[in-house]
């Protein structure tokens, strides 16, 4: 076959196929089309029936746009649909469902999906379940069912809600939100309807008072106060159930101790049983002669808390409540362990080995020494005072003078004249020119003038009987201003018990010259001698706070600052001291900074020395006069703070602090590494907090050594 005659026909054979493709592109769109009318011609018939007919709904892997366009036609609802909401629904009835259920239908398939349908105005809004809650209007209206987001507020009568939001939690959705409102403890609860029923039901069963009222148990004979720490022990220590915090195990028991009784809460008749049990058994009459009972304190001492107790029996109040001594031993402990003082049917003696109260008394009397102990055997205040002195000090000074001399008629015969301007305030050894002079030789020069600028005539030396060749300066200027500022803050701290006095010195131990001894013959053998008497010069800090229970502090402060003249170190009387005491008592407030007194001082000196006659002649008259001018200004203040540590744990955040602003200081002065010279590093104190030695079964029980640096 010719070429040309293959390729036609191979072209005729493809527009047949296409031909043919074509109609069957156009055969199948046009069913398409039909089956769309038909369902909508479907719904639009159902959309119009009555609420009472019943409708079949199937819908496989149907869009949920065209779900909702639906529903919207049967129910008659307008939909708002978030452009987020996108994907596929099954829904299948096997039987015709009313034409309202198709509502509720279509929400539980949007929660399936994780959406969620709000009403507002009107308007059914299907958006992503996580911004629905954001949407709802107010809600509380417990007749809402089904798939519908709504907010319920529960009021709790006896459970904390704060508690019981982790409790709820588990139960909602993640997408809802349940949160506790403390001030009337009241739960908030965004969720589906139907599980909120769920949810309302389990809080009426949690919120429930407890099974039983606080019960009183009366002690006939034994001690409440000794009873509560026994049974307390016995069956709360080493209960792992009550330590995971087991509901079925809260217990309670307290001791009153003015009826002598015990006070028992819990939910377990077990527990109750058991407690009653237990004080039917230890509240017996004992056999032993003497009723004797020992009490080991805790925070109290013993030889004090004795004393106190014995004066109460024996009526006497002139007895002074004197601390105990310290350090113990066995002096303290066999005066302590002497004749106690008896009275009311009782003696009370003091252990201070032990820190313990050995009493001999009836079971009554017991009971009421017991109860008084319990009161006063209980941890005292500390207080930790700051004091912050600051003081700010100016001085200014000028001075300008002129003075005149003339010794050459020393070296001449016969009578001669010489004279001068002396002042006493300027040159060296004698503090005038005339005696500097005197003092001075050619080669230094430098004595004979004072501070400042010194502008003089030199015209030779001169020589003076008994004294040899000395400098004749025979005009000499001075001018000198000088001015000088200081600003000390000293910050001393303190930490004491409540009611006990402490101090702190911060100085030097200077000795000072109280008497002397001189040989006044040639025959005398003993050796001259001097007495001297040290005494604290630097900083003094004492106090005695008393804590008031309305957070009031109490405080006798004496308060000295004192410091050495530098000139006045080789003096033969003995230095003399700058010395800035207080002593006062004030009130103060916890955490509060009150000024305590001070100085504000501000004095101008003003000196003129100069020669009669001379030295008022205007404008000449300052080559004959000396002038000084001074101004001191001294501002002085003494602040104090006190904070009142009632628990174990409220040192720690001042000692925190005060430790890592010493170990900051340490690092900032550590040395820079240098080629040259060898690396020397500086101590460091060791972090405060670290972790405790695991300590083997093996290992000893003494104390570890404390951390080198």
């Amino acid at each position: 076959m010719p070429a040309h005659r293959q390729q036609s026909c191979d072209e005729c054979h493809g527009r047949r196929l296409d031909s043919k493709q074509g109609l069957s592109m156009r055969f199948w769109k046009k069913i398409q089309l039909s089956t769309l009318a038909f369902i909508f011609s479907l719904l639009a018939g159902v959309a119009f029936a009555a609420p009472e007919e019943k409708i079949s709904l199937n819908f496989v892997n149907a869009d949920i746009s065209e779900v909702i366009s639906a529903v919207s036609h049967i129910t008659g609802r307008n939909f708002l649909v978030d452009p987020r909401v996108k994907g596929t629904i099954n829904i299948v009835s096997a039987e015709p469902v009313p034409a309202p259920l198709a509502y509720e239908i279509l929400l539980s398939a949007l929660r399936l999906q994780g959406f969620a349908a709000v009403e507002s105005a009107g308007v059914t809004k299907v958006m992503p379940e996580a911004n629905a809650k954001l949407y709802i209007p107010d809600t509380t209206d417990k007749g809402e069912r089904g798939d519908r987001l709504v907010t319920r507020v529960y009021m709790l009568k006896y459970e904390s809600a704060t508690q019981l939001v982790p409790v709820l939690r588990p139960l909602i959705a993640p997408n809802n939100v349940v949160t506790a409102y403390p001030n009337n403890n009241a739960l908030v609860v965004t969720d589906y309807a139907s599980n909120l029923k769920r949810i309302e039901q389990i809080v009426a069963k949690i919120d429930q008072p407890m099974l039983l009222a606080p019960m009183v148990i009366p002690i006939q004979h034994a001690s409440a106060m000794d009873l509560a720490q026994i049974i307390s022990r016995l069956l709360q220590e080493g209960n792992p159930q009550a330590a995971a915090g087991d509901a079925s195990q809260r217990f309670v028991l307290h001791a009153d101790a003015r009826t002598n009784s015990l006070l028992l809460r819990t939910d377990s008749p077990d527990k109750i049983n058991r407690v009653k049990d237990l004080v039917e058994k230890l509240d017996a009459k004992t056999s032993a002669p003497g009723n004797i009972h020992v009490v080991y304190l805790k925070n109290a001492e013993a030889a004090q808390l004795a004393k106190t107790l014995r004066a109460i029996m024996s009526g006497d109040t002139s007895t002074p409540a004197t601390a105990a001594p310290a350090g113990g031993g066995a002096a303290s402990t066999a005066s302590a362990m002497t004749s106690a003082a008896s009275g009311g049917g009782g003696m009370i003696q003091a252990d201070t080995a032990s820190n313990a109260l050995i009493i001999t008394a009836s079971d009554p009397v017991y009971n009421n020494l017991r109860a008084v102990i319990e009161q006063l055997d209980v941890r005292r205040a500390q207080v930790f005072v700051e004091a912050l002195i600051a003081e700010v000090t100016a001085d200014k000074a000028a001075e300008f003078g002129i003075q005149w001399q003339s010794l050459n008629g020393i070296n001449q015969p016969g009578a001669n004249v010489i004279g001068g301007t002396n002042f006493g305030v300027l040159g060296a050894g004698g503090g005038n020119i005339i005696s500097a002079a005197g003092t001075t030789t050619t080669t230094n020069i430098g004595t004979a003038v004072g501070q400042g600028l010194n502008i003089g005539v030199v015209k030779g030396t001169t020589t003076i009987p008994g004294l040899g060749t000395v400098l004749n300066l025979s005009m000499l200027a001075r001018i000198l201003e000088n001015d000088a500022n200081g600003n000390i803050l000293s910050t001393p701290n303190l930490m004491t018990l409540d009611n006990e006095e402490a101090k702190i010195v911060i100085g030097q131990n200077v000795p000072f010259i109280t008497g002397s001894y001189a040989q006044t013959g040639g025959t005398t053998t003993t050796s001259p001698f001097q007495t001297y008497e040290r005494k604290d010069v630097g900083l003094t800090l004492r106090i005695k706070p008393q804590v008031s229970q309305g957070g009031t502090v109490k405080l006798q402060i004496f308060q000295e600052v004192s410091s050495v003249q530098a000139l006045t170190v080789n003096n033969a009387a003995g230095p003399v001291t700058n010395k800035r005491s207080l002593e006062s008592s004030v009130l103060a407030d916890e955490g509060q900074i009150i000024v305590l007194g001070g100085l504000i001082q501000d004095s101008v000196t003003n000196g003129e020395d100069k020669v009669p006659l001379l030295g008022d002649i205007p404008l000449l008259g300052n080559l004959f006069r000396h002038e000084t001018r001074r101004r001191t200004k001294t501002n002085l203040m003494v602040f104090i703070r006190p904070y009142v540590l009632r628990t174990d744990t409220a040192y720690q955040g001042i000692t925190q602090d005060r430790y890592e602003y010493l170990r900051g200081e340490q690092k900032r002065i550590e040395l820079p590494s240098s080629l040259i010279m060898p690396n020397m590093p500086a101590p460091l104190l060791p972090p405060l907090k670290q972790p405790a030695p695991t300590a083997s079964p093996q290992a000893s029980s003494a104390p570890a050594a404390a951390p080198q640096p």
